[in-house]
Formats: C-alpha cells, sequence, structure tokens
C-alpha cells in the first residue's frame, strides 16, 4: 500500500515541530523506507525533527485489529522528498 494523506492527521504543533497521527496497514519497515511520506503535491510541511505516531492495523484500518504501533521521526526533508528513522516499537499488552 501506499502513503495515504487522508490517513496522516496534524495531532498538535508545539515549539516549531509538528506531531502527527498515520494509521495504515503497511509494515513499519515499509513505512520507514526512504520516499514513503514523499511530499509530491506539497499540501504537507513535513520538517527535520517531526514525530509520526504509526499505527499498523491488521487488517482495514478504524475497523480491524490493531497490529503494532510505534514512533518514526523525520530525519529528512529533501525537495519534497521525506526520510524517516527506524520504528520506536511501542509494546502492546493488554491484560484483562
Amino acid at each position: 500500500m501506499a502513503f495515504d494523506t487522508s490517513e496522516l492527521a496534524l495531532i498538535s504543533h508545539v515549539n516549531g515541530y509538528n506531531y502527527y497521527r498515520y494509521d495504515t496497514t503497511d509494515a513499519h519497515a515499509t513505512v520507514d523506507a526512504a520516499g514513503y511520506f514523499n511530499n509530491d503535491d506539497d499540501d504537507q510541511k513535513m520538517a527535520v525533527g517531526d514525530i509520526i505516531y504509526v499505527v499498523v492495523w491488521g487488517t482495514a484500518v478504524r475497523s480491524g485489529t490493531i497490529s503494532t504501533y510505534g514512533t518514526h521521526i523525520v530525519n529528512e526533508v529533501s525537495s519534497g522528498a521525506v526520510d524517516t528513522t527506524n520504528v520506536t516499537v511501542g509494546l502492546m499488552t493488554d491484560s484483562d
């Protein structure tokens, strides 16, 4: 699956940095590949240091089950081409 701008939500803008949430069925290894978040139509303004919280769904976004989640940080933007760090994976537990 390719990057879907409709699934990227700006959560907050604080001290010059943006915090986003992105929902996808793509694995983190796909999401953190250079160019995944490319800004081809210039409608997003990601910058180095922005944080993206990624929720990976096992099936359909918002109606399936959550597979995993994690954080990616934008580490390079050049002419609209966005690169992020590898994921820092969150631990999912549900003890009840």
